[in-house]
């Protein structure tokens, strides 16, 4: 959208304002030359004022008679009194009216019309307002200036409207990367519970499980599926909206949360984190910290299967938030191929911390077991 439209939306009393003072000086210019003109009354006289009318009505905004067809509306006719007036011209003919009038619609149509209705129509509105002083016997200073005016105006509009398609650009590469962010937040959240949901499964298929305990392992594996169908509905509701300015799913309040769940059908997750921590943490940086937590959790079920507990802390150092996930594990889970995922979670969770500015890095740690470690900025 170009700034003027901008302000138009923005500023709808004095956009009102502004047609009608448009109307007013297209419409006094008309009135004021068909007086000057009805001195000397000629056919052509009466052809210049007629045409100068009907232009002017065209370039005024009517909401129920579109742009271009207001556009060749006035095309046609300025263009057919130009041909007329070539057969029998008279000495004076001002039409100043007329051509204030085309540039108006030059502008407009340049702005707002589709690329090829602008490529044709604005040429002929171009030249038919050059044409215009024409039509006198002695054009003179006036064809240069309306000349230099139209080459002024189709700059300029043909720049706004090279903006406007930069800025629909960039907000469409935004959109495209928050959808693919928010494909990359369905595939790690549904992973997480489904990784859990798998884990369950296969401890209930090879252990003798009954009664009670039967129970609590079926409500814990309904539960899961339960929260990994709703968060799929919410992602996938966000993405059909195709609305990029959406708030983060999650963040510092639900890691204690996934914590939890964690303990619950795997080895205790312990965390820490540093208090006040809520109050100094943006909502991006909470975001990233609760998918690199759970990300990292996601792998200890994979890839530690033996793993003892895990410890989760939060705390800010110099570089930022460090998130920090430790676990004692050294022996993987055995699950099936279609379970084991394709290897890019902690790519893409790498990509992300990048793109903050911040670093993650993942390997076996000093004490055993596997460590994932991410400092993010917090300014």
């Amino acid at each position: 959208m170009s700034p003027v439209r901008t302000w138009l939306r923005t500023h709808p009393h004095a956009a009102e304002a502004a047609r009608v003072a448009l109307a007013a000086v297209l419409v006094g210019l008309v009135v004021f030359e068909g007086l000057a003109l009805a001195r000397q009354p000629t056919r052509p006289h009466a052809i210049v004022w007629a045409s100068g009318l009907v232009v002017c009505l065209c370039a005024l905004p009517w909401p129920r008679v579109s742009l271009v067809v207001r556009a060749w509306a006035a095309a046609a006719v300025t263009w057919t009194a130009t041909g007329l007036m070539f057969l029998d011209r008279p000495e004076i003919v001002w039409g100043m009216g007329e051509a204030l009038a085309l540039l108006v619609l030059l502008s407009a149509v340049l702005l707002r019309a589709p690329s090829r209705t602008a490529a044709v129509l604005g040429p002929l509105l171009g030249l038919g307002c050059t044409a215009v002083p024409v039509r006198d016997a002695s054009p003179g200073r006036f064809t240069l200036l309306f000349a230099v005016l139209t080459v002024v105006v189709s700059a300029y509009s043909l720049l706004l409207r090279a903006q406007s398609w930069q800025r629909v650009r960039d907000l469409q590469a935004v959109r495209q990367a928050e959808r693919i962010e928010l494909a990359r937040e369905l595939h790690d959240l549904i992973a997480h519970h489904v990784t859990g949901i798998v884990v369950q499964a296969r401890a209930a298929r090879f252990t003798s499980v009954e009664g009670q305990r039967a129970a609590e392992t079926f409500g814990l594996i309904e539960e899961a599926g339960g929260e990994a169908l709703s968060a799929m509905r919410r992602l996938v509701r966000v993405l059909r909206a195709g609305d990029p300015e959406t708030e983060p799913v999650a963040g510092l309040a639900q890691i204690r949360e996934l914590a939890d769940r964690f303990s619950l059908a795997g080895p205790p997750a312990v965390l820490h984190v540093e208090p006040g921590l809520e109050e100094r943490v943006p909502g991006e940086i909470a975001a990233a910290a609760y998918r690199v937590v759970r990300e990292a959790l996601t792998n200890v079920r994979k890839h530690a299967g033996d793993a003892s507990a895990v410890r989760v802390g939060l705390r800010v150092v110099d570089g930022g938030l460090e998130v920090r996930v430790a676990d004692d594990g050294s022996r993987a889970v055995r699950l099936p191929l279609s379970a084991r995922g394709d290897g890019f979670g902690l790519a893409g969770l790498a990509e992300r911390v990048t793109a903050l500015g911040g670093e993650l890095t993942a390997g076996p740690s000093p004490e055993g077991g596997w460590l994932v470690l991410a400092v993010l900025p917090l300014e």
